[in-house]
């Protein structure tokens, strides 16, 4: 056989799409119409999640023009950071098909212990935090055992745990008129309202995420060839990457408009993709994705399922009490409503 002849042979499909109907085309073009496919055939994926946020900013500027102001949306990220870190729990409990109805109490209870013991008793404030992330991790290893060992559902669990810790924060602040008040001027209240990035740092930092995402996509394509698997074309890696450069700097520029990048919200960013590593990468994650999808299958696939929930409840309230040090931090106080309303 020539070399001619040898040259034109078609190249053997990969093991993910020796099958015609798993098949997928290639290049840009083939990209959009795979996409088209998937939304044809119910696969909307994140898309409702956009259209939605899309909607609802239409409105919300519909009804006052300064919604959408560089000052609001720098308000909009102080304010949903830690309420994005309580939400980060609440993903990981979801994952293993169950819930937990008492963040929004842990996140009040750690508040308080948190200004009580910085404020009040003096204590270090990296003490002080550390004791109200512990105390949200107690709550969620005391959640795990009755739900474990004792076979209470988590919906149970988890409403008694909103009305218990609502007690607990109401009689933890008594003593101090219902509410603490943390220094104007202090390390915790100064991160979480007064710094932000400088804005030739906040583009470096477009300039990473963008990065970042551009090489996890190439180690991620390298990991499917060498096992025989297909992988997406460098171009529709880069021109996603770019994409997302563009969406991340115009969202900074505006920003920059105001004050700028929080640190507390780079805080969440932060914890956002650590989250997302641990649940796509690890076996933990794997692991949360088996117990959720078949619990009697993972437990025969070898899956310690008691430390899988233990895991799922304990990330879940530790996470909790992080995001009500951040609320009570962001609001520069602890009172009888921190966790309560919106966050409940």
């Amino acid at each position: 056989m020539s070399q001619s002849t040898q040259q034109r042979e078609p190249t053997p499909p990969t093991m993910d799409q020796s099958d015609e109907r798993l098949a997928s085309r290639s290049g840009l073009s083939g990209a959009w119409h795979d996409f088209l496919d998937r939304l044809r055939s119910g696969d909307l994926g994140t898309l409702p999640v956009i259209a939605g946020l899309v909607v609802i900013f239409s409105v919300m500027y519909f009804l006052n023009d300064n919604f959408l102001s560089p000052t609001n949306l720098v308000n909009l990220t102080l304010q949903a950071s830690d309420t994005g870190v309580i939400a980060l729990g609440i993903v990981v409990v979801l994952l293993v098909g169950q819930i937990d109805l008492s963040v929004g109490s842990v996140s009040g209870v750690s508040a308080a212990i948190t200004a009580i013991t910085f404020v009040q008793l003096g204590w270090p404030l990296a003490a002080s935090i550390g004791a109200a992330v512990a105390s949200g991790c107690l709550i969620g290893w005391v959640y795990s055992i009755m739900f474990n060992r004792f076979g209470v559902p988590s919906f149970v669990i988890s409403l008694a745990g909103l009305l218990g810790f609502l007690g607990v924060q109401l009689y933890i602040l008594s003593p101090y008129g219902r509410a603490v008040n943390i220094p104007f001027d202090s390390g915790l209240v100064q991160f979480a309202s007064i710094l932000f990035l400088p804005h030739w740092a906040s583009y470096v930092l477009v300039v990473v995420l963008a990065g970042g995402y551009l090489a996890a996509g190439l180690a991620r394509a390298r990991e499917r060839r060498a096992a025989n698997l297909s992988a997406g074309s460098l171009t529709g890696l880069l021109v996603r990457a770019g994409l997302l450069a563009v969406a991340l700097a115009v969202g900074v520029f505006v920003l920059n408009q105001a004050r700028g990048v929080s640190y507390m919200f780079v805080l969440f960013v932060g914890l956002v993709l650590i989250m997302h590593y641990m649940l796509s990468r690890t076996r933990w994650g794997r692991s949360l994705y088996a117990v959720g999808g078949n619990v009697e299958a993972a437990r025969r696939a070898g899956i310690n399922v008691r430390a899988v929930y233990a895991s799922a409840f304990v990330a879940c309230s530790g996470l909790a009490a992080l995001g009500g040090v951040l609320a009570a931090a962001r609001l520069t106080s602890a009172s009888t409503t921190t966790g309560t309303g919106d966050v409940n």
